[in-house]
């Protein structure tokens, strides 16, 4: 049984607990794992869940399985970061996980990873190279190894990864699955063994979007213990422009690829422009070069600000690479590292100049999947190629979104990342979402509900305001019997209702859409009178801000309200 059809069944939470450890035991994978839980206690706490839900407690996560990577705690399981001699027992669970586990989600274990979370390949491990999925003469991808390969394999419904330099993506691609890294501190990162703490990120993997967003939804928030976490600005997209610009890189940009991802690359872009979404090449030189400061600069120092210390005591378990990496991190002095600050705010600065215009920018999520023994041959060289296109993303403030794209020609998994600007998340997943054609599933939802009854709905020509201001579509409404429709002698025409009181009217269709709350402040900033924006009655008993107009504006009117809505009197008015 795949992750995917775990989610959609219907099995109880225990039976789930089953299904996982039974999957454990048919793929013989034990490198995935650093510590793994007993069934017996995993199907105790799933039993609890039973009890809440049989209680009446919501729990939209009601069972669902949790692989974590190993240096995200967990109450009562060693933190090893794949390091025996570091390990410590956390009394508390990091809140991303917590968070989980209060909507139901039962943790099976903690994973391997790439040791203190450095590297790409999912090898420097003393607890095992996590082999591919697909083949297990390939490296799996780091550092999030074991996370993605539980949740590619069906043992596990989310992987809980981290994410500095592409370690919540580039595992993603390698094993046909999704990775969703959002914008730095919405999901916190306390509890966490940092890497580079200015630039880590925790991350989800799941078989399907629709799963990985409902995770990250769930784990998003602001956290008190957390001082780089971080919470939507007021004015956020809560959706894609129905028309979206896309970059994707220049010609010359993609030499790091080899001949296969190449072409995976290309049938990838013409699947999406032939579902409608404009693309245009951008020179992304100047992301690939802001991208080596990550570890060619000083900013590589926080590497040894979170656990060179440690690694200067020789610990038996430490992966050479890795300490080599570490301790090496040393060395850039103070002003050095102000110095390539600076240079990363130019960067910034020229990213948002280089990708205004388009909603988001399409790259490859890596350049090639090497075997094991080709990383054991060059454990540097290779893994440095392999960050060619996610290294940038951390240090300008930047999202994505992993997805599976075309396969390639010998059916090989091949992955590309939707990457967005700081908060535009939703934007990413939306874009995803249309290049696998699936519904795209909600990530933000801090909104005000908007009804609409006139020129602002679908396909009318004031929608485009809505679209300006990334509104997000709900559901098709109608109003109590207490309305009135009028038309009015406005340019482009508009109807306006008004409320006369129950029984007085009739049931008037519209639409909801959602907005951010400082959207809808600057959309009633410009509203033209005679429109206004009021409490308004729904047939199902709720009551949102929606479009009414002064009662002066209706006197000699035509009313409309026998028609039920605005697009109905237009199509009788056209017939």
């Amino acid at each position: 049984m795949t992750t995917s059809q775990v989610m959609t069944s219907h099995l109880s939470p225990t039976e789930r607990v089953h299904t996982a450890f039974d999957r454990i035991a048919e793929v013989d994978r034990p490198e995935i794992w650093i510590t793994l839980r007993s069934r017996e206690d995993v199907l105790a706490d799933a039993a609890a869940v039973q009890d809440r839900v049989a209680a009446g407690e919501d729990l939209p996560l009601a069972g669902v399985t949790v692989a974590v990577k190993d240096n995200v705690d967990v109450a009562g399981l060693p933190t090893t970061a794949a390091c025996p001699e570091y390990a410590y027992t956390p009394e508390l669970t990091a809140p991303a996980v917590a968070r989980l586990v209060a909507k139901g989600a039962v943790v099976l274990g903690k994973t391997n990873l790439d040791q203190f979370a450095t590297g790409l390949v999912g090898t420097r491990s003393p607890y095992g190279a996590v082999r591919s999925a697909w083949d297990d003469t390939r490296v799996s991808g780091g550092s999030s190894s074991g996370s993605a390969v539980a949740v590619a394999l069906g043992i596990a419904d989310i992987g809980i990864g981290t994410d500095t330099a592409g370690s919540g993506r580039v595992p993603a691609a390698f094993n046909g699955i999704v990775g969703i890294k959002a914008t730095l501190g919405i999901i916190p990162a306390a509890g966490v063994v940092p890497a580079c703490v200015d630039y880590d990120a925790v991350t989800v993997f799941a078989a399907t979007l629709p799963a990985a967003a409902s995770a990250a939804k769930v784990m998003a928030g602001p956290e008190a213990t957390d001082p780089r976490s971080r919470t939507w600005p007021a004015d956020v997209r809560l959706a894609a422009r129905l028309q979206p610009r896309v970059a994707v890189p220049a010609t010359d940009n993609l030499t790091a690829l080899c001949p296969e991802y190449r072409a995976a690359f290309d049938a990838t872009l013409a699947d999406l422009t032939a579902r409608g979404v404009a693309t245009e090449p951008v020179d992304i030189a100047p992301l690939l070069e802001a991208a080596r400061l990550l570890y060619d600069g000083a900013i590589v120092s926080e590497r040894f600000a979170a656990v060179g210390q440690f690694l200067a005591t020789n610990p038996a378990g430490a992966d050479p690479t890795v300490a080599d990496i570490v301790l090496a991190a040393q060395g850039p002095r103070a002003h050095e590292l102000v110095a390539d600050l600076d240079t990363l705010s130019h960067a910034r600065n020229s990213a948002t100049a280089l990708l205004d215009g388009f909603d988001a920018l399409l790259l490859p999520t890596t350049t090639q999947q090497p075997t094991l023994a080709e990383v054991a041959a060059e454990p540097l060289a290779i893994n440095r190629t392999m960050g060619t296109y996610t290294n940038f993303c951390n240090l300008l403030d930047m999202a994505a979104v992993a997805v599976p794209g075309t396969p390639t020609a010998d059916g090989a998994p091949f992955g590309v990342m939707f990457v967005v600007p700081a908060f535009a998340d939703q934007v990413a997943i939306d874009l995803a979402a249309t290049l696998l054609d699936v519904p795209s599933p909600e990530f933000v939802s801090e909104s005000v509900e908007l009804a609409v009854f006139g020129a602002h709905l679908r396909g009318q020509p004031l929608n485009f305001q809505l679209d300006d201001l990334g509104a997000r579509f709900d559901s098709s409404v109608t109003t109590t019997d207490a309305y009135r429709l009028t038309a009015l002698a406005t340019t482009p025409p508009k109807p306006g209702l008004v409320r006369r009181g129950p029984g007085l009217g009739a049931p008037i269709v519209g639409e909801v859409f959602r907005v951010s709350p400082g959207g809808l402040g600057r959309f009633l900033a410009a509203l033209p009178a005679p429109m206004a924006l009021t409490s308004v009655e729904l047939a199902d008993g709720r009551t949102v801000v929606g479009f009414s107009c002064t009662h002066d504006a209706v006197g000699g009117a035509q009313d409309i309200t026998e028609f039920g809505s605005w697009t109905a009197f237009l199509a009788a008015k056209n017939s």
